[in-house]
C-alpha cells in the first residue's frame, strides 16, 4: 500500500488507486473540495513534495487557466494514488474557516 506524507499531519497508507483528495479527507486532513471532486472549483489542489503522477490532464490544464492557478500545483480530485507521495495541501478547512464541500466521488 502506498504511504502519503503530508507535512504537519504525518504519514499514512492509502489503497492503490484511491483518489488523492479522498485518501488525504480519510485520514484527517481537511482539505478543500468545494465542488465535489468535479476539478472546477480547484480548492483541492496541492503542492506535490515528492513522488510522481501522470502528467496534468487537460482538466486540470483547463480549470488552472480558467483559474489562474499556478502550474505545478495538481488537483487530488483528479490524482490516483500509485506510490507514495509526499504533499502539502494549499487550502484546508482550518485555513479559509469554511466546509471542506460535497465528498467527491471514487
Amino acid at each position: 500500500m502506498p504511504t502519503i506524507n503530508v507535512p504537519g499531519h504525518g504519514s499514512f497508507e492509502t489503497e492503490m488507486g484511491k483518489k488523492l483528495v479522498l485518501a488525504l479527507e480519510d485520514n484527517g486532513v481537511h482539505i478543500l473540495h468545494r465542488c465535489g471532486g468535479k476539478a472546477k472549483c480547484t480548492s483541492c489542489r496541492v503542492e506535490i513534495l515528492e513522488g510522481d503522477f501522470e502528467d496534468l490532464t487537460n482538466t486540470e490544464r483547463n480549470a488552472f487557466a480558467e483559474k489562474g492557478v499556478e502550474d505545478h500545483l495538481r488537483l487530488s480530485c483528479q490524482i490516483r494514488v500509485n506510490g507514495d507521495v509526499t504533499c502539502r495541501p494549499i487550502m484546508t478547512v482550518e485555513s479559509r474557516g469554511i466546509d471542506a464541500g460535497p465528498r467527491p466521488e471514487e
